[in-house]
């Protein structure tokens, strides 16, 4: 199959009928989980004042609008499934693609779903709180290391979402993308209802931006601004998912590019406006002193409208996980399905559901993965260092772009090329340079989880090339 070419004549294929609205709308449901709720809280408490916390949130959104820019002139290489896969199969080799894929399996992908289903799990316990089941067995555990009892309710919970969301993606796209449609439709009203509730209690002259104690403006340094970051770089995390189902939208060379610079200018100004109303309605210091079991937005919304606020963004929030939870599953998928076609991946990923023509293996893979992270409750680990996982790629992306218009392989014309791509890999590159000296354990745990896909590469690399030794031996029909 050459690059960029559908599946031949015959073969169940995906179904191309997602349009321009529905993929914008992707974008932004992946990006807004629930970062936007709670990351104000870290970023207060690195002492930073009201300027350079709206600063950081400005800056990670620029740099993820240069990416999305970046991934938008990347997506007129194919009309295939698999995004960021199937661009670096195409312009470097099928190790650094399938690399790619496999820290999406082992960590990205299946972590960032683990993650918002204990996330949507724990809201939901929040807003109707359940009794602690099997609480005699918290304590038992797998090598000291992971506690498969701990919080069983909570896993529970998590556990089911993934699977109810897992069989609602395996009965079709459209149906997917329908809930998706609604869930983000209400997740933006009601962060402007929130947006709109916190400019009008502050008066103007209200003081409520002053840093906590820390660094002043001539004291900052770019590790601690770095640190608020990463926080935002977080909420914005998601922004070119939606190319990994280029093979399910219409005109994809066009509006895959459109729905991720759309859906990401979209989310920046939601971010920026809901976090500067955070500071009009709470103190920085009150912000700080939260701690990471406090949701910022709740309690904001508790100052405004009392009790009722704070149940209003209680149900905001699960709503918001499930959602994004629903496009994460839909589109990772994707991703692995395309790695299978490319017999990089468990053979039965390839395979489409010939009613629902959705792939309901690569849906069956990625569920069971994303529950025993949560049952394991290794995915807070994984977590951790899936931003950095996720940059070292995307600058990776950002070199590929330069290099199919130097070569000349990607004509036409590129928004923002090449300012987009140069700045992309320069901020990157810088950002990636401080995590890797600030967390360094961190971020070579996560080099190490990537490399451990090369065995199964070689492993997949053996069985393929055995493939087609077999079909060649075969006699003439």
């Amino acid at each position: 199959m050459e690059d960029g070419d559908e599946m031949p004549p015959g073969e169940v294929q995906l179904n191309r009928v997602l349009n321009l609205r529905t993929a914008t709308l992707v974008v932004a449901g992946t990006m807004i989980g629930a970062g936007v709720f709670k990351k104000i809280v870290p970023m207060a408490a690195t002492g930073l004042d009201q300027t350079f916390i709206l600063l950081a949130w400005v800056t990670a959104g620029v740099i993820t609008l240069f990416g999305a820019f970046t991934f938008a002139g990347l997506s007129k290489l194919t009309t295939a499934s698999g995004g960021a896969y199937e661009y670096l199969r195409i312009c470097y080799n099928d190790l650094v693609a399938f690399l790619l894929g496999w820290g999406c399996f082992a960590i990205i992908g299946s972590g960032a779903i683990a993650a918002l289903a204990f996330i949507f799990a724990q809201s939901l316990q929040a807003l109707v709180p359940l009794p602690e089941l099997l609480p005699g067995q918290a304590h038992l555990s797998i090598g000291h290391f992971i506690y498969p009892f701990a919080s069983a309710n909570i896993k529970i919970i998590a556990v089911s979402a993934i699977l109810l969301l897992t069989g609602y993606n395996y009965l079709g796209v459209k149906k997917a993308t329908r809930l998706n449609n609604l869930v983000t439709g209400a997740k933006i009203a009601g962060i402007l209802f929130l947006v709109i509730a916190g400019l009008m209690w502050a008066a103007p002259g209200m003081h409520t931006g002053t840093r906590v104690a820390g660094p002043g403006v001539h004291e900052l340094s770019f590790g601690i601004f770095f640190s608020a970051l990463l926080s935002a770089f977080w909420a914005y995390d998601g922004f070119s998912n939606v190319s990994a189902a280029t093979g399910e939208i219409r005109n994809p060379k066009r509006n895959v590019g459109i729905a991720i610079v759309a859906g990401v200018c979209l989310v920046m100004v939601l971010y920026v406006l809901t976090n500067y109303a955070y500071t009009r309605v709470l103190p920085l210091s009150s912000l700080a002193a939260m701690g990471e079991n406090r949701i910022a937005a709740t309690e904001v919304a508790g100052k405004i409208l009392g009790n009722g606020g704070r149940i209003f963004i209680s149900v905001l929030i699960v709503l918001s996980t499930f959602g994004a939870l629903n496009v994460l599953i839909l589109l990772y998928s994707r991703l692995y399905y395309r790695m299978a076609q490319e017999n990089y991946f468990f053979k039965r990923a390839a395979a489409v559901h010939p009613v629902y023509r959705t792939p309901h293996y690569a849906l069956l893979y990625s569920m069971i993965w994303s529950a025993v992270l949560v049952i394991s409750g290794t995915f807070d680990m994984l977590t951790n260092i899936v931003v950095f996982t996720a940059f070292a790629f995307y600058t990776l992306l950002a070199i590929v772009l330069i290099k199919m218009k130097v070569k000349k392989v990607l004509a036409g014309r590129v928004a923002w090329y090449p300012v987009a791509p140069v700045l992309f890999i320069l901020t990157t590159g810088v950002f990636l340079v401080n995590t890797l000296v600030t967390n360094t354990r961190q971020t070579l745990s996560g080099i190490l989880l990537v490399a451990s896909g090369l065995p199964f590469y070689y492993y997949f690399k053996a069985r393929a090339s055995r493939a087609v030794k077999q079909d060649r031996e075969k006699p003439a029909s």
